[in-house]
């Protein structure tokens, strides 16, 4: 529809127009990373289980690698 979802935050360290979705459920905090618009197309960056307060940094590595694998396409 072209809205923002729900229950996101921007997330700078993996780069401009990235930006991650929390969903809670039962088995803990589930988060996805995406990138909205690069050539007209939502890249999915990662997905993972979080399971402390802070983002493992090899999540965010991952992440990063992808976002600039879709920037440069």
């Amino acid at each position: 529809m072209g809205l923002m979802p729900n229950n996101y935050k921007p997330i700078s360290a993996v780069g401009p127009g990235a930006y991650e979705i929390r969903v809670r459920d039962a088995a803990g905090i589930a988060r996805l990373m995406y990138v909205a618009k690069f050539h007209d197309t939502v890249y999915v960056l990662h997905v993972f289980t979080k399971k402390s307060q802070r983002t493992p940094k090899n999540d965010i590595e991952l992440a990063k690698k992808r976002y600039r694998e879709a920037r440069d396409g």
